[in-house]
């Protein structure tokens, strides 16, 4: 059929394949995002090589759409290659998991990182389907443009309808169908909606292929990455990351972000303490006050690790929790016994909420990576001016530093931006990828710490004694990050590239 002769309903049925690829080419970039962090994170480098390869997909299907479409101009053809990218994209999460667990190993062999990994494993995952998705939109405008004195209106609308379904497709994907379904589904729901689309301009011989999707997508979901060590108790996508709870063959418990390469809370059946960095925060805050605090704010508090210790050791202090993902503290509740009677839970972000809550605090502890990063505006000169207006006479402020093993650029930067907000900054290596940064605007010292050490909890002590011990001068150099250029994550990329040089 020639596309003069295009009937009233081949332009609606023209519109909709046009809304629905718009929709599952935005919708399936979403997903791929999410469906790489497991392996690789979920930081801006994985984010950037996923709207690369979607953009230069979609870029050779518009070029290969436009020439097919002038040898072929005919609905059949084009229903044809939607219910081929149909097919591709429901088979997307189900290659993922083996592929990208070769991958990891793959790469992590020769010291490559995230950066290639992420980069090949979108690429062949994703970028067929989506050149196929982009081929639809010129092939789509051959067959409703009937004459050029017309073309104009003809080619805005389905622009406009296209974008729409972007739209729609971000909105849903990011919304509603990985929080509510997971990303196997959200692939799979938009697989059924281009299969279903196709089929109605293919007639019902094809109608196999979105019955066969609708039966994929009611299949249960296995577990998505297995434990190294340990088995697999929880896992699930939520609004914001992938998490997992791994409990490990000694009973202790951690919760795993994205790719998994930190732990981000523990717990350990019988004790409140976990031999890590975590402990360091029950007796940081005697190196700048003789009392134990009164309040305090844990920005980034994930399952609640020091939570759920303040509410044993100083149980009348009054602890606000933030953490951005709500999902992470109805964990702490059911898997690390997160238990305190003066804990209040605030599901916001941390720089947001602390600039509209009064103050008053005896400690502020900022412990909020999305692996490897810590955002950006948590790690400038203005954020730490509003954490100190937060603080109490003889407060402090406690900063987690992580990092690759002997690399100290970024707790160089982060110790320099600290210091123009405070008189003060003190460092205490806890462990080879943890230092822990302490600011405060009155004095605070070893010598304080290490004076109080004795009036606290026997199983404190040591860890005040060890602190004080270790408690020295920030390290010197670094510049001062503001709001307006906060370089992190180019940064922390060029140490763990420099990081997996050495080895």
């Amino acid at each position: 059929m020639s596309p003069s002769a295009t009937p009233p309903e081949s332009r609606l049925l023209l519109a909709a394949l046009v809304f629905v690829v718009g929709a599952a080419s935005l919708g399936a970039e979403i997903a791929a995002a999410r469906l790489l962090a497991p392996y690789f994170g979920a930081s801006t480098i994985v984010w950037a090589n996923t709207i690369g390869v979607v953009l230069v997909a979609l870029s050779v299907g518009y070029w290969l759409g436009g020439r097919y479409a002038d040898r072929h101009p005919h609905m059949r053809g084009l229903c044809l290659l939607v219910l081929a990218a149909a097919v591709l994209i429901a088979a997307v999460p189900f290659a993922a998991r083996p592929f990208l667990g070769f991958s990891v190993d793959a790469f992590d062999s020769v010291s490559v990182g995230g950066f290639a990994g992420s980069l090949f494993g979108v690429l062949v995952l994703v970028a067929v389907p989506v050149t196929l998705l982009g081929a639809a939109a010129p092939w789509a405008v051959r067959l409703a443009v009937a004459d050029v004195e017309g073309s104009g209106e003809v080619v805005g609308r389905l622009y406009a309808t296209s974008t729409a379904g972007s739209l729609v497709g971000t909105m849903l994907a990011a919304l509603l169908l990985i929080p509510m379904l997971g990303t196997q589904r959200t692939f799979l729901v938009f697989a059924l909606a281009l299969a279903l689309v196709a089929a109605l301009g293919l007639g019902w011989r094809f109608a196999a292929v979105p019955a066969a999707l609708a039966l994929a997508v009611s299949l249960p979901v296995g577990t998505i990455k297995a434990a190294d060590t340990g088995r697999v108790l929880y896992e699930a996508e939520t609004v914001h990351e992938y998490a997992r709870v791994v409990e490990r063959p000694d009973g202790v418990r951690v919760l795993e972000l994205n790719e998994g390469q930190a732990v981000h809370s523990f717990y350990r059946p019988g004790s409140y303490l976990t031999g890590d960095y975590w402990d360091a925060h029950l007796v940081l805050p005697f190196a700048g006050r003789a009392r134990p605090p009164r309040r305090i704010a844990i920005l980034g508090n994930g399952a609640g690790t020091v939570a759920r210790a303040f509410g044993h050791f100083f149980p009348e202090t009054a602890v606000d929790a933030v953490e951005i993902d709500a999902e992470l503290s109805e964990l702490g509740r059911r898997f690390f016994d997160l238990r305190n009677p003066h804990m209040r839970l605030f599901a916001e972000d941390a720089r947001p909420w602390l600039r509209r809550v009064p103050g008053d605090y005896d400690a502020i502890m900022l412990d909020a990576y999305r692996q490897p990063y810590i955002p950006f505006y948590l790690a400038t000169r203005e954020f730490f001016e509003l954490t100190r207006e937060r603080l109490a006479p003889g407060g402090v402020a406690i900063v987690n530093v992580g990092h690759p093993e002997g690399s100290t650029e970024l707790e160089r930067v982060l110790g320099r931006t600290m210091a123009s907000a405070f008189p003060r900054v003190l460092r205490f290596a806890v462990t080879p990828t943890n230092t822990l940064l302490l600011a405060g605007e009155g004095p605070v010292s070893a010598a304080r710490l290490r004076r109080r050490a004795g009036s606290l909890a026997p199983q404190l002590t040591p860890l005040a004694i060890e602190a004080a011990g270790s408690l020295s001068p920030r390290l010197a150099g670094g510049e001062v990050y503001t709001d307006d250029r906060a370089p992190v994550e180019w940064l922390v990329d060029s140490s763990l590239l420099e990081y997996a040089n050495e080895e």
